[in-house]
């Protein structure tokens, strides 16, 4: 259910981050939403007195929404660590924009690097932003680093979000740009 809006009830006081903003916030308990985006593991709402505001799986609850269930990692284990990370930063969303940010082109460079004598790996992602004044950077980065160290091969995930070169809608991918109607 990418796009398909539905009207809720808050059941509880939940917390928030206001878009685009990126700073917490609380919306009282009642409050009427209305969800306009579920992608990535979160949702996006709008709620009666104006404003979006994102909602992650820990107050989804609030929504009358179940969490997304967890990957079977017996599975995910078995295709190349390089293919797995480049998916979960195909599940990190703009909560603005319905396309994520690798057909965006907001990923400029992705390293899995292996860690020496270890099992493990450290990734290091260079992303940037639609437009540099976006106070969702930090939230997009924080999302993409605690997805990425999810995955059990991942000891450390480090994201720099980075102005240069400057993005433009020419790096989206031909699907993003369908989606959004650029052609």
């Amino acid at each position: 259910m990418a796009t398909e809006t539905q009207d809720v009830v808050l059941a509880r006081d939940t917390s928030a981050i206001v878009i685009p903003h990126g700073y917490r916030t609380n919306l009282p308990k009642e409050t009427r939403v209305r969800i306009v985006q579920r992608l990535g593991g979160s949702v996006t709402v709008t709620a009666e007195f104006g404003g979006l505001f994102r909602v992650d799986p820990e107050n989804f609850d609030a929504l009358g929404l179940e969490a997304p269930p967890a990957e079977d990692a017996s599975q995910a284990a078995a295709r190349p660590l390089e293919e797995r990370v480049w998916e979960v930063l195909r599940t990190c969303y703009d909560p603005e924009i319905p396309v994520d940010i690798v057909e965006l082109g907001l990923v400029y460079d992705c390293r899995v690097e292996p860690i020496e004598g270890a099992a493990t790996s450290n990734v290091v992602i260079k992303m940037t932003l639609t437009a540099p004044g976006c106070g969702m950077g930090d939230v997009l980065a924080e999302d993409v680093r605690t997805k990425l160290e999810r995955l059990p091969e991942i000891e450390h995930a480090e994201v720099e979000v980075v102005f240069d070169p400057p993005w433009n809608q020419s790096m989206m991918s031909d699907a993003a740009r369908l989606q959004l109607g650029f052609f």
